[in-house]
């Protein structure tokens, strides 16, 4: 009876080991130094709040303080939200923040055509730059589903 329980707790153990960290939490807190921009709520898929807290600039720097104890459930939702492959979602996202406006974060997703039209254009004059504020995750997760 003991050695049964042990199995199966053994079992549900390796069950709970596998994990799919899609996100990081340093570069949730990375970012949330900037939160009030709202770049870390960008990072872990939530854009409307993300976009909230760019132009009240963090609820007032209210919400900003708040979410510095949320950042482990936002990392844990978008970590079962997004599925993890070849595509690594912190490049991706590191890419798009620093070097977006030239595409650069598109043809590391093996987008050339847009890559290249965003590198012409200045991200599609910034439009696209925010656009894949808005989807990079989702994105990601598409390009990682593919056999």
């Amino acid at each position: 009876m003991l050695c049964i329980n042990y199995i199966n707790l053994k079992s549900l153990g390796e069950i709970m080991d596998y994990s799919n960290d899609t996100h990081l939490k340093s570069i949730g807190y990375i970012l949330w130094i900037f939160g009030f921009t709202g770049s870390h709520r960008f990072y872990y898929g939530k854009p409307i709040s993300g976009t909230i807290w760019f132009f009240t600039l963090g609820l007032l720097f209210i919400g900003w303080i708040i979410d510095f104890f949320l950042i482990p459930s936002m990392d844990r939702q978008a970590d079962f939200r997004y599925r993890s492959g070849n595509l690594n979602y912190t490049v991706a996202w590191i890419l798009l923040t620093f070097l977006g406006l030239f595409g650069i974060h598109r043809f590391y997703m093996g987008k050339w055509l847009t890559g290249i039209a965003y590198l012409l254009s200045g991200g599609i004059f910034g439009i696209g730059y925010l656009y894949d504020f808005w989807t990079l995750n989702d994105q990601v997760s598409l390009i990682n589903s593919r056999p």
